[in-house]
């Protein structure tokens, strides 16, 4: 469950925003020939329809229906003393409730047109149970995956994206630098308290106690003992946009030459051939539902480059005169040639 305040913000996200993403999400739809679209949403996969309608659920969940033509529509596992605070937080047009989403969004849909063409976002990744509650609410609807069609059109962020995440990535900052305490446990508290001061609806801090021992980052259960080097990361949300951004508490000069590497190597993103010189890295960004997916690394290869203009949150490990040093920011790729540039840069000591 979410514990940040979820409140929109007219200034943020005017309704002018969400019109323009709609307008390119119907032009696809009407390209695909798609009678209408679904986005499922919940705490853990709320990226598709924050983008598209502002909502972000504090738990539960829900379906975005958008339709090719009319007003979009939430159907939401919530009940109904939350309409009204659904309604001040997202732009939509109705807000149904009821416990078998899936079955009443087909039916919606199948109201209207019955053999409608129904896109689904990250098909493959639906509850079994839904897609079984669509194909008894519309058993005549032609349903498909448009998945791919999906993570196109979010492939580039338009400019009130990348003041969001411009946003997210001051609050990890100034949460960051603000880590005194002697305990490991103090500390995360504090950057977490600091986070959620400075208006992150969530706020994960991880740590890596020991840099020597190991560069790997996990949120700590119980206490931990710090090592001589050691580092935190703080992943931040803020109206629906996610960043993440490592502190390593390390030797001056051995942080000076890795944060000169690591901008280096981020300045050549989408080309991850800067990255050789790494231990480990790794590049996540939202592709549909998930707000930071893994898209390419170390581990698992190029298996969804992000393009030009996509924001993303880069993490890596370098070996510098023999110490492990955890790095991590947000970026944002350049557009039409331009190098890729930092939010924020990475914290040392």
């Amino acid at each position: 469950m979410r514990r940040g305040l979820i409140a929109r913000s007219l200034t943020e996200l005017p309704d002018a925003v969400f019109d323009a993403r709609l307008k390119r999400v119907r032009e696809a739809m009407q390209r695909a020939q798609l009678d209408a679209l679904i986005v499922y949403t919940n705490n853990t996969r709320p990226a598709g329809v924050s983008w598209l309608a502002g909502f972000v659920p504090y738990w539960s969940e829900a379906l975005l229906v958008v339709p090719r033509e009319g007003a979009t529509y939430l159907v939401a596992a919530l009940s109904f003393r939350v309409k009204s605070w659904i309604e001040r937080v997202s732009r939509l047009g109705e807000v149904l409730h009821t416990p078998r989403i899936g079955l009443k969004a087909a039916q919606q849909i199948a109201a209207v047109k019955s053999d409608a063409a129904v896109g689904i976002v990250d098909f493959d990744g639906l509850a079994a149970g839904i897609a079984a509650d669509l194909y008894e609410g519309g058993p005549s609807l032609i349903l498909c995956d448009a998945s791919a069609m999906f993570a196109e059109l979010r492939g580039k962020a338009d400019p009130a994206e990348v003041a969001l995440a411009q946003k997210a990535a001051e609050i990890a900052h100034r949460a960051l630098a603000a880590a005194p305490g002697e305990t490991l446990n103090a500390k995360i508290a504090t950057v977490e308290s600091a986070a959620r001061d400075l208006g992150a609806e969530e706020a994960y801090i991880a740590a890596a106690p020991d840099l020597e021992k190991d560069s790997r980052f996990f949120r700590v259960e119980g206490e931990a003992v710090l090592g001589k080097t050691f580092a935190l990361r703080a992943t931040v949300a803020y109206k629906g946009t996610w960043v993440r951004l490592v502190r390593s508490f390390c030797e001056r000069q051995v942080a000076q030459q890795a944060a000169e590497q690591f901008a280096q190597a981020v300045a050549q993103l989408p080309d991850d051939s800067s990255f050789s010189g790494f231990r480990s890295w790794l590049v996540e960004g939202c592709r549909m539902a998930q707000p930071l997916d893994p898209l390419i690394g170390s581990r698992f290869g190029a298996a969804h480059a992000p393009k030009p203009g996509a924001l993303v949150s880069v993490q890596g490990v370098l070996e510098v005169n023999g110490r492990q040093v955890p790095v991590g920011a947000p970026a944002l790729l350049g557009d039409k040639g331009e190098a890729a540039s930092l939010l924020v840069d990475p914290l040392f000591d």
